[in-house]
């Protein structure tokens, strides 16, 4: 499935990228601005409407210290409630978030439940008697709602510098942790500039495997069952 085509241009003198997308491009534009308004490093919007985005060339040496830094003090822009008042995408999919008061209800209701339709049957009976059970308890750790990236890995960050391809909302800052070491590639230089900013709250390695679900549940849906071992693995590390 291709969500995007990308290209080089210049414009006024300018190097930019031209985005053209099968989504609603202006939502991906509104998450770009709402980081860099939090001060994240992000690429600056030139233009955007239903189809592109126009963005700023970026490129820079790698600073993972830096971004780590950073993005903790993004997290620390924070909203009342868990959610956003307006649904976006995650890839080219709809990413529901209505405000909800809890984060365990905003992570269950609109971050897990969705996506369990995808599911052979006994991985989403083993999800669903989590959510009766041991989940809710384990998500509430008192976080606050931190706005975030919401798609972090190491595609969307271009020179250890710049984020790129938000699904923003407010959240539980530990999410976009969590997604960050799934698949790898991110060094702990980054991991110590945050901690250096905002250490993370105790039992923060017990909460990462469930907050990790989402993202493969999302990649389940998008790619196919050749993620379930993942997601089993996850459920395997919770006892679940």
């Amino acid at each position: 499935m291709i969500w995007a085509s990308i290209r080089r241009e210049e414009r006024d003198g300018q190097a930019v990228y031209v985005k053209q997308t099968t989504y609603d491009a202006r939502l991906e534009g509104r998450g770009l601005i709402a980081l860099a308004e939090a001060g994240a490093p992000v690429p600056h919007v030139q233009s955007v409407d239903e189809g592109t985005l126009v963005l700023a060339e970026v490129s820079g040496t790698p600073d993972w210290n830096r971004l780590g830094r950073t993005l903790a003090r993004v997290h620390r822009s924070t909203a009342d409630r868990f959610g956003l008042d307006y649904d976006n995408v995650i890839g080219a999919l709809a990413q529901h978030n209505e405000w909800c008061d809890t984060w365990s209800e905003f992570y269950i209701r609109r971050r897990i439940q969705p996506w369990l339709r995808a599911l052979p049957g006994s991985i989403r009976a083993r999800i669903e008697g989590a959510i009766a059970g041991p989940m809710p308890e384990l998500l509430e750790h008192g976080a606050h709602p931190s706005l975030l990236h919401g798609d972090l890995w190491p595609g969307n960050v271009i020179d250890g510098s710049y984020l790129i391809d938000p699904a923003v909302c407010y959240g539980d800052r530990e999410l976009d942790l969590a997604f960050s070491t799934v698949f790898g590639g991110i060094p702990r230089e980054f991991y110590d500039g945050y901690e250096s900013v905002w250490p993370l709250d105790d039992g923060w390695e017990a909460r990462r495997p469930m907050l990790q679900l989402y993202h493969l549940l999302v990649h389940v849906e998008l790619f196919g069952r050749s993620y379930v071992p993942m997601v089993e693995q996850r459920l395997d590390r919770l006892d679940w």
